[in-house]
């Protein structure tokens, strides 16, 4: 990429990632954006939540930012571009957990869902216990198991097998984008991790620990969204 662009490199990801559900919103048979108003206010609640985590984690080190590919608009310590991903990253995981729900009706994860919650509880329960008090590790395990736990046993919710396929495919596009955001494609990464406060262990260039904070962001905006989808349907 010529130098010129290189700080458009963060605004490039996030148009890449929300281009095309963007695009196919208003496909007839879909309609995902008729559910505007769950879709909004899911992505604006958690997205409230992880800016704070994310702006904490800033200010204390535990990751940065490569000013070399940012616009160098900034509110607080994080670049607008992190704000943006926190929109687009969310508004594409919601359109691929609803493009699964209509054209695969059945759910196929449904019979081992309870399973697979409970796996991953105790693999971040246990996780986070081990590698306390690297605080990237131990906060993102602690979390995403509230989060999960919260799903199954206070909502007790009937569509995590639905929720862990969407995820799963999520995580084919997501993979590239984290390889580029982690430095897979460039000189220098665009967002930097402090290894003394994670386990060290990478998957390419992604820190292990991203695959469960996406699991626990992605999580939290579906169970926003069904909860706010399941209250419009009720008045």
């Amino acid at each position: 990429m010529p130098i010129f662009l290189e700080s458009y490199h963060y605004l490039l990801i996030n148009i890449l990632i929300v281009a095309y559900p963007l695009a196919q919103s208003y496909e007839h048979r879909l309609r995902f954006l008729s559910n505007w108003k769950a879709i909004f206010t899911a992505i604006a609640i958690a997205g409230g939540v992880f800016l704070m985590w994310d702006e904490l984690f800033t200010a204390i080190g535990v990751w940065g930012f490569n000013e070399r590919y940012l616009s160098g608009i900034y509110l607080g310590r994080l670049p607008i571009e992190e704000y943006g991903f926190f929109i687009t990253a969310p508004f594409a995981c919601l359109f691929i957990y609803e493009v699964l729900n209509y054209f695969i009706p059945r759910d196929l994860l449904g019979q081992y869902g309870l399973a697979i919650t409970w796996f991953f509880l105790l693999v971040m329960l246990i996780l986070g216990v081990y590698h306390y008090p690297r605080l990237y590790t131990s906060v993102c395990f602690f979390f995403a198991a509230g989060v999960l736990a919260f799903q199954l046993f206070i909502r007790k919710s009937k569509w995590l097998g639905r929720f862990y396929l969407a995820f799963a495919l999520c995580m084919i596009p997501f993979a590239f984008m984290n390889s580029w955001l982690t430095g897979a494609f460039t000189p220098e990464p665009i967002v930097w991790y402090n290894d003394m406060e994670n386990m060290g262990i990478r998957l390419g260039t992604i820190p292990l620990e991203d695959v469960f904070y996406q699991l626990a962001y992605f999580l939290l905006v579906v169970g926003l969204y069904e909860r706010s989808k399941s209250r419009s349907i009720s008045k």
